[in-house]
């Protein structure tokens, strides 16, 4: 995890190529799916819209893949994700009865011991404990991004990356980029010296925001914090982590590392409300990787202001353009075009990391290392957010050996997280030169 100034792009691209996904390692995965005609049986954990999406994507892959298990923390998110899967799929490739829907914060645990690939897609501060669960189990694992909220969901994601790798299991994280076409072969060209050193580069994340889900006089205040998770940082670690993190880890793909320290700025200057919890509403970072370059990262949820959502490079020799919109555009110094991608034969990248994983598992191969390289840029992330909430320079590794502890003392519904509102309803939140993160 130390970045020196010695240890090139191309080194780091060669050690790390299992990280990206799509190296095939010399030795078999212990399982039973070699002879590809077995029964695949999968569980999601998590079941709001992108576990449900990843169900349908797994069973679109062709393979013979059977739903045994769901669960959630609602029982009414179960209710509204089976329904669909089942009316599209049926009673042969949904197999889930009443005593394997599990409801709860333990369910997991139960949800995982039929299954041979397990889906989870619960809100990002459970991740850490379901991936190491997953890995305890020797499941093969597809876990979304982002993968913890703080540093020691981090260090627990890296200590079970690493147990994963000695028990030969395949891990996909959903940082879909790595799984799509127009990224693949321009980042591949930038790679092979198209455009020679990366001197600089700008990521963004700029859109109007997401939805809120009002308090509810019923909830209790854990059940309120769960049902609008994407505004409280235990549970989302805040747009910049939850949203953002997919450019940062371009800008990570792009050097061939990870950044030795950030600064920024950020705030909360729209988006103040009682339900916006305590999340900024927009954040923007330098961050300086070994060899003395910079990345600007910039992320807003702003509501009618200009969107952008792409990532852009300069190199000694040219610059690089990418967007999830299917661009790739290489230049050189004189504007040139050395390479345009062709946005014609782009398959769904969602799509693509269900296909490669489930084809790797049915054959028995253990070809996918995701989880190093999804923590390290959620790490990325939560350093730009420590940088902006703190109004401080922060290095890496003063982020990563961060104990401050996100997560509630205890998991249930009637026990309190460590934020709370006060007296008008309204939570505290970061003020640089003044929170504290490390």
């Amino acid at each position: 995890m130390n970045n020196k100034k010695n240890n090139p792009r191309r080194d780091f691209l060669k050690t790390s190529a299992l990280v990206t996904g799509g190296l095939m390692m010399p030795f078999s995965m212990p399982g039973a799916f070699a002879a590809g005609s077995d029964v695949i049986k999968l569980a999601v954990i998590g079941c709001g819209g992108r576990g449900t999406g990843a169900v349908f994507q797994a069973f679109e892959t062709g393979h013979n893949i059977q739903l045994v298990a769901m669960a959630d923390a609602f029982r009414d998110r179960i209710d509204k994700s089976y329904e669909p899967i089942f009316n599209k799929y049926g009673k042969d490739k949904v197999n889930v009865p009443e005593d394997r829907k599990f409801v709860g914060f333990d369910g997991y645990k139960e949800a995982m011991k039929d299954a041979d690939v397990v889906i989870l897609a619960s809100p990002p501060g459970f991740r850490p404990a379901h991936f190491e669960e997953a890995v305890r189990q020797g499941k093969q694992i597809f876990m979304e991004k982002p993968v913890a909220t703080d540093a020691i969901g981090i260090r627990r994601v890296l200590a079970a990356a690493e147990e994963a790798k000695r028990k030969k299991l395949n891990v996909v994280v959903g940082l879909q980029r790595h799984y799509q076409s127009n990224y693949r072969e321009t980042i591949k060209r930038i790679q092979d010296g198209a455009i020679g050193d990366i001197v600089a580069g700008q990521v963004y994340w700029n859109d109007g925001g997401v939805w809120v889900n009002p308090r509810k006089p019923e909830q209790t205040e854990m059940e309120y914090q769960m049902r609008n998770w994407y505004y409280f940082n235990w549970l989302c670690g805040d747009h910049i982590t939850e949203q953002h993190v997919h450019n940062i880890d371009v800008a990570n793909w792009v050097k061939g590392g990870y950044p030795v320290k950030a600064e920024g700025t950020g705030g909360r200057t729209i988006r103040t409300g009682k339900d916006h919890g305590e999340i900024f509403d927009h954040h923007s970072i330098t961050f300086t990787y070994a060899d003395g370059s910079t990345i600007f990262s910039e992320c807003r949820h702003f509501p009618g202001a200009h969107n952008r959502v792409d990532e852009t490079f300069q190199g000694t020799k040219g610059k690089v353009y990418l967007s999830a919109g299917n661009h790739g555009v290489i230049t050189d110094r004189s504007g040139n075009e050395i390479y345009t991608h062709n946005r014609e034969n782009n398959p769904n990248p969602y799509q693509v990391e269900h296909d490669e994983l489930f084809a790797a598992i049915s054959k028995g191969e253990y070809k996918f290392a995701d989880a190093e390289n999804g923590a390290k840029s959620t790490m990325t992330s939560i350093l730009g957010r420590y940088a902006t909430y703190s109004g401080k320079v922060i290095t890496w590794d003063e982020a990563l050996n961060s104990n401050i502890d996100l997560m509630p003392e205890r998991l249930a519904w009637d026990a309190m997280p460590k934020l709370l509102p006060n007296a008008d309803g309204f939570y505290p939140h970061a003020i640089p030169g003044k929170t504290k993160v490390i």
